[in-house]
């Protein structure tokens, strides 16, 4: 990919996308506080208390990321990963065992490492992308070394096993690796790669194999479904009709007939809830953030921005559509959070730690807070690795 540096920086952040992340924290909200307060009736406030605290730490992350230049990171881009690759290491012999064996916390739950892993690969692979320019299209320098650094953490994040995460970082890599200009065979070829991984790995799990089997069975009538959570989750949505039954007048949540309602199958309730109008508000505001991220990209400074900008919306507008087309019955169970109202900790922070760097990005960089990771590291005076995108410092 060409790099295609520009001079021009604005002084101030995108207010649209500013406004737009407020309207889906808002929304987040009330959703989730009319979909948890009936699961532990003697203590209605328990999730929407943790799910504040969490938002609250998010902005404040989120502020921070946004003062902070975002070219800091592409300078820690491999501490960031050699982290996350230990955390996700850690988990397998620390982490909590939940459902199914699977290791997926550490410290109490408090913290899930493959969430870090999405932000933190985003930052990797944009900062080794960028530092290829035009290479990227030869296998030695694209397809192989690629292909080996998305093995070692699909390998590390399947063994947990979750492989809904591993898909949704394999779609964002391989669409940041498009963007930057790798050649469509490469593309293919990793496709069908990743593909056949995926289809091993689902074979080796039997939650994963009864999740398929339910899916197949119920795709054209997902009423029917063996699994429980499916066929509620379905019921719940087409109940609500165009307008609803209105704010917290959901049934379905009422006794847990349905699960999970303050988490995977939370678009259900606003389907409910709030009925087609509602659902359609939610998917036009994710549309909404991928036509922002994706402007944002466009007009970044430099092939690390751009490629950055890009990934983090490709991970935040993929997720929530994979949650969204769940609870739809378009594609079979993952248990992914929709992102600003499904209950999650880690998945609220990250993702709003993320978007802070989009909208550092969004006016082209530069802010109040100074990093200065080069010295952090010893490494002044090294030449970036992005043409046009720092001054070259003096020998």
């Amino acid at each position: 990919m060409a790099s295609r540096a520009k001079t021009a920086v604005t002084s101030h952040i995108d207010y649209g996308l500013l406004i737009l992340i407020a309207a889906l924290i808002g929304f987040g909200i009330v959703m989730q506080f009319s979909a948890s307060y009936a699961i532990d009736p003697q203590y209605p406030y328990k999730f929407i208390t943790k799910h504040l605290m969490w938002i609250g730490l998010g902005l404040v992350s989120m502020y921070i990321m946004s003062a902070i230049d975002y070219r800091t990171w592409q300078t820690l881009a491999i501490p960031i990963m050699i982290l996350s690759l230990g955390l996700l290491v850690a988990v397998l012999f620390l982490g909590e065992e939940g459902v199914g064996g699977a290791r997926r916390h550490l410290f109490g739950g408090s913290i899930q490492p493959s969430e870090v892993a999405k932000l933190a690969i985003i930052i990797y692979i944009a900062a080794w992308l960028a530092s290829k320019g035009n290479k990227i299209g030869q296998v030695t320098m694209g397809l192989l070394p690629f292909s080996i650094i998305m093995g070692v953490f699909l390998v590390l994040i399947l063994s947990q096993p979750d492989v809904s995460t591993s898909v949704l970082i394999a779609i964002t890599a391989l669409a940041m690796l498009m963007i930057a200009g790798a050649d469509i065979l490469q593309i293919s070829i990793l496709f069908l790669v990743m593909s056949g991984v995926f289809a091993f790995a689902i074979s080796q799990f039997p939650h994963a194999r009864g999740r398929m089997a339910g899916f197949l069975q119920a795709f054209f009538k997902p009423w029917t479904s063996q699994q429980y959570q499916v066929r509620a989750g379905y019921a719940a949505l087409q109940s609500g009709g165009l307008f609803g039954k209105g704010l917290t007048n959901s049934e379905y949540k009422l006794g847990l007939q349905l699960p999970l309602v303050h988490s995977d199958l939370i678009f259900a309730i606003i389907g409910e809830e709030l009925g087609l109008v509602g659902a359609l508000a939610v998917i036009a505001m994710f549309l909404f953030l991928a036509y922002k991220g994706t402007r944002i990209a466009l007009d970044a400074q430099d092939d690390f921005g751009r490629l950055l900008a890009f990934g983090i919306t490709t991970w935040i507008v993929v997720q929530a559509f994979i949650n969204i087309a769940v609870v739809t019955v378009t594609i079979p169970n993952t248990g992914m959070p929709l992102p600003f109202f499904s209950y999650g900790g880690t998945s609220t922070l990250m993702i709003l730690t993320a978007l802070g760097i989009l909208l550092n990005i969004s006016k082209g960089g530069g802010g109040r807070l100074k990093l200065d990771a080069n010295s952090l590291f010893r490494r002044r005076n090294r030449r970036s690795r992005i043409s046009h995108s720092h001054r070259r410092s003096r020998a």
